[in-house]
């Protein structure tokens, strides 16, 4: 799952040529995806991947990968945040993404009891809140979210990002109403790499508001609010 989501960030890297194109997937290898993880790990290619995106016209963002064991929410964010995870008002900056799920180095849920785990989210959510004014999407899978956190409900305000391989969305989980983004495949033929299917709720239009705006009362359709 973690190296994926380093393939899956094309749905974040959604130009207007592209998504007015209607291509389902394109190889993001040459962009940037990944920023940070825990606070001990920077992807040594973010900077040119980023730099890449931003000249191609790209709207993009980067994704935090979650070690929840190993240090704080708040100890997290902020080396996201000091590592390329920040948000710029410039209409082509998604907000940073909070990649929180399987844990590939042990138990599933890191050690940590449902409330322990929503905690966690939550210091993270609210440092980055705090620091950019803006809410982190959140990349998760909806068996992953009610395993480890009881399925909570506090974290509606955040962008979904919805992993589920299938030909249909399935239940949303934790209150949401509805995914920002759902990875509905880890591979997609075209090309020499494998590249993932994405839809967007919403499409090109919505991933430019997602850039500008975003709170709880926003629904795709409506008027964009600050």
């Amino acid at each position: 799952m973690m190296l994926d989501l380093k393939q899956i960030a094309a749905v974040l890297l959604a130009s207007a040529s592209v998504a007015h194109a209607a291509v389902q997937g394109f190889d993001i290898s040459h962009y940037q995806a990944n920023a940070t993880e825990s606070t001990t790990y920077t992807d040594p290619s973010f900077s040119s991947h980023y730099t890449g995106a931003t000249n191609a016209g790209f709207i993009r963002g980067g994704y935090h990968f979650a070690v929840p064991n190993d240090s704080s929410g708040a100890a997290q964010a902020k080396y996201f945040l000091a590592h390329g995870g920040g948000w710029s008002n410039d209409g082509i900056t998604l907000p940073g993404m909070l990649d929180i799920e399987y844990n590939p180095y042990g138990a599933t849920c890191y050690g940590l009891s449902a409330s322990q785990m929503a905690s966690w989210i939550s210091d993270f959510v609210n440092t980055y809140k705090s620091s950019t004014g803006r809410y982190p999407m959140i990349y998760t899978t909806a068996d992953w979210w009610n395993t480890c956190t009881g399925n909570s409900k506090s974290f509606t305000e955040c962008p979904l990002v919805l992993a589920r391989y299938s030909s249909s969305v399935g239940t949303i989980p934790g209150g949401w109403l509805y995914q920002s983004f759902w990875q509905n495949s880890d591979s997609y033929t075209y090309e020499k790499d494998a590249l993932v299917h994405n839809e967007v709720h919403g499409v090109h239009g919505e991933i430019v508001h997602l850039a500008q705006y975003f709170d709880l009362s926003y629904s795709p359709g409506d008027s964009p609010r600050c």
